[in-house]
């Protein structure tokens, strides 16, 4: 079909609706051969029934080509077959985007341990999985001598990074996977593996109760642009990296670093501590807000 990712072979979980399902569209309107993955599906990966199977017949009607693939992402063994699932239907793996996910929202007094381990299960583990298959895969080629050029697009979000009440779960395995996306940028890099993440703002099923009424610039279809960018070849020296995108607007996250600070060269008394920590408070940015912004600096 032609286009910025034109042959590439590209697995993108979650890919029935939402984000994912814009993701899938856009990667095959630039070329790629898809994997549309979504625990929707039949686990044999022939998904005749339900949204997996719709955004294929979609790909299909453009010119393209894709396949449905049913597996669960959290499962250890089922990401395996998933992966194996693009290099058996395509001939091989160039892109990986962990988009799967699910919504357990409660504030942490209520919450249960069973809607902490579910939503941590999938987003995190979620990843992780895929993930490890993937760069075992890559590792392996690259160890044979064969050229690799691969990515990673995992999917952050506000909520990890930045922080939102009422989503401590869903948060926890977000910050994670933001963690897990700088790691893995420097652990595969030597094998031709670029990690990078998105933090998406888009009005979907997940967030509609999250968004106020007539928000504008939230079309979940605004994030795969990026997405598919990242996974191209002009994408290469970029890796280890969080982008906050919302409609048209694209930003870096900054993450975590060391501000003011002070070193008494020897242990401290706890008792020394009051007159040291307030005062490093004081000095330091504060922390952002839900949409990224430091309080004050809004500009």
């Amino acid at each position: 079909m032609g286009g910025i990712v034109e042959g590439r072979v590209v697995i993108v979980t979650g890919a029935a609706r939402g984000i994912g399902r814009g993701h899938a569209l856009e990667f095959a309107r630039q070329g790629a051969k898809v994997v549309v993955n979504d625990l929707g599906a039949e686990v044999d990966g022939t998904g005749s029934s339900g949204a997996a199977a719709e955004v294929v017949a979609e790909i299909e009607a453009m010119g393209g080509q894709a396949v449905v693939n049913g597996e669960d992402v959290s499962d250890f063994d089922g990401a395996q077959r998933l992966i194996r699932s693009a290099v058996d239907h395509f001939g091989g793996l160039d892109v990986l985007v962990n988009n799967a996910g699910i919504l357990r929202d409660r504030m942490l007094v209520n919450m249960t341990a069973e809607e902490w381990d579910a939503v941590i299960r999938v987003h995190l583990r979620g990843t992780f999985a895929p993930l490890r298959h993937a760069a075992a895969y890559w590792r392996a080629k690259a160890k044979s001598g064969e050229p690799v050029d691969a990515r990673i697009i995992n999917t952050t979000s506000s909520s990890g990074i930045y922080g939102n009440p009422g989503q401590g779960n869903y948060g926890a395995a977000k910050a994670g996977i933001a963690g897990l996306t700088v790691i893995a940028a420097k652990e595969l890099e030597r094998y031709g593996v670029t990690v990078n993440a998105v933090a998406p703002a888009a009005l979907t099923r997940m967030t509609e109760n999250l968004m106020p009424a007539g928000v504008t610039g939230a079309d979940p279809d605004d994030i795969a642009p990026l997405v598919v960018w990242l996974s191209s070849a002009e994408a290469r020296g970029v890796t280890g990296r969080v982008f906050n995108v919302r409609g048209g607007a694209i930003s870096v996250a900054e993450g975590w670093h060391a501000g003011p600070g002070v070193d008494k060269g020897s242990r401290w008394d706890p008792a020394e501590l009051g007159g040291v920590i307030p005062a490093l408070v004081d000095k330091a940015a504060p922390n952002a807000m839900t949409n990224g912004r430091i309080p004050g600096r809004e500009d």
